[in-house]
């Protein structure tokens, strides 16, 4: 295995993430906001789950985002 190889493979999956799932939550946000349903001072409780199907790993992370 090329360690170098791996390792940016999985800085570029990781960072194609951060990127994509920071967009999926400022427009969740930005809508719950104009439709009133937030009013823009809540902590909003947060899961991500990373799965590799054929090494069957499944591992959960929980956070919060805080609006104010």
């Amino acid at each position: 295995m090329d360690q170098e190889a791996f390792n940016m493979s999985i800085r570029k999956f990781l960072k194609t993430v951060g990127v994509s799932s920071q967009r999926e939550i400022e427009q969740a946000v930005a809508a719950a906001l104009a439709s009133g349903e937030l009013e823009g001072n809540e902590i909003l409780p947060v899961k991500m789950t990373l799965e590799l199907g054929r090494l069957k790993l499944s591992a959960t992370f929980d956070g919060d985002i805080r609006l104010a």
